[in-house]
């Protein structure tokens, strides 16, 4: 509900210019990120994940009242840097656990369960914003008040629902942190190409706040602007399992170039999208690209990573993603306001394009084993 509405939030009410919300955006991804890194080392460091878990989620509910009080950028920063740090501390630890639960056959579809459900609440969220601003006369900061009620029941959720497998991974011989440079050493080759696959994939794809803009920009009512990310979260929700059991069955490489070439066709049709109906096309477009990628690349992680240094693998994996979402995102917002929205969607399909033909030169990657190779426990 707060990020289908906070860029016309922060464009609108509290007068920033773009380059500030694409700035905004960057940091407060690449401050989520970063933490990530730390919680899913000590995640790994403890041998338990739920603990972390509910610290992120418990933070991040405790900052969603700032973005209602705020009174200018700088409020809105600070408060998407602290609603990230929440985010940050949860991700590691849950995506390792994610893992820990499930065999290796399971993991395209387990990681695309996972990005469909969470796709779920962002296009419900906006739904049920759109509702709230027509019910309230565009009143953005009542909306982010009710936001608040469904953090608090995430939180609930991970209290009552949430359970470790009986016996976490872990090394063999004493327990080290895993930061040191022979537990790092671990990481097999496979590993490092998914990170370099995701740091290109980041790079073609920006924030989804530049969609909200672009919709604005065609005359859409901003009442009905948050629409703009329910059809992308649609399309992504309902793509993200179905592509993710496909990545159980066949070549990685070849699914993740296909995605490579969606974000081309949906850039492409966002630079020159004349109206609304267009940028919707588009950015159905988009979520069926992130529905073939963004579940895929945890899996990666997931089967390359030792199980005791998944926390700190997933926490690395997302470092790297922040570095290029931070140069992407505040770049986008810097070519949006030099150049306009048909240059930033144009140069975001020449990397798009870039990324897939990357991909085909890599060697291709077989399934990943059965069940029965798998010691891993149950929820």
């Amino acid at each position: 509900m707060i990020h289908a509405l906070l860029p016309v939030f922060l464009v609108g009410t509290l007068a920033a210019p773009v380059v500030l919300v694409g700035l905004i955006e960057g940091i407060g991804e690449a401050t989520a990120s970063v933490t990530r890194l730390f919680s899913g080392v000590v995640s790994d460091w403890l041998g338990r994940r739920k603990p972390l878990v509910l610290a992120g989620y418990g933070m991040a509910a405790a900052t969603k009242p700032m973005f209602p009080l705020a009174s200018g950028a700088t409020d809105v920063l600070a408060a998407r840097v602290l609603d990230r740090i929440g985010k940050g501390i949860r991700g590691a630890a849950r995506d390792a656990l994610i893992a820990d639960v499930t065999t290796p056959d399971q993991r395209g579809r387990a990681y695309g369960l996972r990005q469909a459900l969470d796709t779920a609440g962002a296009f419900l969220g906006p739904a049920l914003a759109i509702l709230l601003m027509l019910a309230t006369g565009d009143d953005i900061r009542a909306v982010f008040w009710v936001a608040v009620l469904p953090a608090i029941a995430a939180v609930a959720l991970v209290v009552f629902f949430v359970r470790e497998p009986p016996d976490p991974p872990r090394a063999e011989g004493p327990r080290r942190f895993p930061l040191r440079r022979a537990e790092v050493a671990r990481l097999p080759r496979a590993y490092w190409l998914a990170l370099g696959i995701l740091a290109v994939f980041t790079l073609a794809r920006f924030s989804e706040a530049f969609l909200v803009l672009r919709a604005e920009g065609t005359g859409l009512p901003v009442a009905f602007v948050p629409l703009v990310l329910v059809a992308m979260n649609v399309v992504y929700s309902l793509g993200a399992y179905p592509l993710g059991a496909l990545a159980d069955r066949m070549d990685r490489r070849l699914l993740l170039a296909a995605g490579a070439a969606l974000l081309v066709a949906a850039d492409l049709v966002l630079a020159f999208a004349p109206s609304w109906p267009l940028v919707f096309a588009g950015a159905g477009l988009w979520g069926l690209h992130m529905a073939a990628t963004q579940g895929l690349l945890s899996a990666l992680v997931a089967d390359a990573a030792p199980a005791d240094l998944r926390g700190s693998a997933f926490g690395l994996f997302n470092v790297v993603q922040a570095a290029a979402l931070v140069l992407a995102s505040t770049l986008a917002g810097l070519l949006w306001d030099v150049a306009g929205p048909e240059a930033l969607f144009l140069a975001g399909a020449a990397v798009a394009l870039a990324s897939g033909a990357l991909l085909l030169t890599l060697p291709g990657r077989a399934p990943p084993p059965s069940a029965g190779t798998s010691t891993a426990g149950p929820a």
